[in-house]
């Protein structure tokens, strides 16, 4: 959109690997690696990068505008402290990461008493991406006209894939007729074990031809549970577990359905990306992007928990095609018409105006 960008972040790109270059430069973006001094640690997920603070301090003037990612981070606490004592305008986009639930609240609890209330407190707006979202800020006392909703954005061009169908069942040898497929990461959040029980109740009434569950990405730790829990379940047959699923669109256009039943998500890009693939989704619906799919009609909603609606679905979904297909045309729609980068990236650009014009 013509405006000058510049990145802040650690040279940390995962636990294994850093970033080799301290700056670049990629499609007009300048990039600075700040190192992460705990790199040379055993537990390398300590983000603290003092070269940040001289930077910052330096550079935050010559910026209109700043936008934090995450809450609890330590290049949160220097970039705000800068942007107020420099009265520079910023936001804040937590990225589901602002409900203290789950592991380390207490910690979380203190970092939000000496910090994070106190960020959240001074920003221009608070980024949500979904209404789910932006119930959570209420609840944590976050002013209506402060929360801003801007959905995540989809490449829509990398999922224009016009190889033939076969490749997911070539890959890993799948011959059942049907495939039920899940892709994201194996993580208790995401209700896989919900969807094995379901799968288990669906096989005890489906009569049709061989159906096959996929379950797809990086383990988080979960996966010996799951594990046993197939096994528990006498499904070992019947599940395959295939990794990180390096070519999305090869697996959803195998597939008869996907399935996205997570208790906990504030979006979500799995469920339009399948559909952008051709492929019918089910969704909890009360996850974010199971509002939007409620709204654009274009997928099956399912509560979480609800194994007996889930297994009914999946049963209605396998012997209804022609519905699926109406599904899925709404689904693409929709996902054109509000869910492009073009239409995110306007709604950024005017976020930064009024926050700039207001501040």
């Amino acid at each position: 959109m013509g405006h000058d960008i510049t990145v802040f972040t650690s040279d940390t790109i995962d636990e294994h690997t850093r970033q080799k270059e301290q700056y670049v430069e990629r499609e007009g973006v300048k990039i600075y690696y700040f190192r992460n001094i705990s790199n040379s640690l055993a537990w390398r997920r300590f983000f603290l990068y003092p070269g940040m603070i001289s930077a910052l301090k330096g550079q935050i003037k010559s910026f209109d505008i700043v936008h934090l990612h995450d809450t609890r981070n330590f290049q949160n606490i220097v970039a705000a402290h800068y942007a107020k004592k420099f009265r520079i305008p910023y936001v804040v986009q937590p990225h589901g990461s602002l409900p203290r639930i789950i592991s380390k609240q207490r910690l979380k609890k203190i970092y939000d008493i000496i910090w994070g209330n106190n960020i959240l407190k001074n920003a221009s707006k608070i980024v949500a991406v979904s209404s789910t979202e932006a119930e959570q800020f209420k609840q944590a006392g976050i002013p209506q006209g402060k929360i801003v909703i801007i959905p995540n954005g989809i490449n829509t061009t990398s999922f224009a894939d016009f190889s033939p169908p076969g490749g997911l069942r070539e890959q890993h040898g799948i011959n059942g007729k049907h495939i039920i497929l899940y892709v994201g990461r194996i993580n208790k959040l995401k209700g896989i074990d919900f969807l094995i029980r379901a799968y288990k109740l669906f096989l005890q009434t489906w009569t049709g031809e061989d159906v096959t569950l996929i379950i797809g990405g990086p383990d988080d730790n979960y996966r010996p549970t799951l594990d046993k829990l197939v096994k528990q379940l006498g499904l070992s047959e019947k599940i395959k577990f295939i990794g990180p699923v390096k070519c999305p669109t090869i697996a959803y256009r195998d597939a008869d359905v996907l399935v996205y039943p997570s208790m906990y998500e504030i979006f979500g890009l799995v469920p339009f990306e399948a559909l952008l693939c051709g492929t019918p989704v089910i969704v909890t619906g009360d996850c974010g992007c199971g509002e939007i799919i409620r709204e654009a009609k274009c997928g099956y909603l399912i509560r979480y928990g609800d194994e007996a609606s889930l297994s009914e679905a999946l049963r209605y979904v396998l012997t209804n095609p022609e519905e699926n297909k109406k599904m899925v045309e709404s689904g693409k729609k929709h996902i054109e018409g509000h869910l492009t980068w073009e239409n995110v990236v306007k709604q950024v650009e005017k976020l930064y105006e009024d926050c700039i014009h207001n501040y």
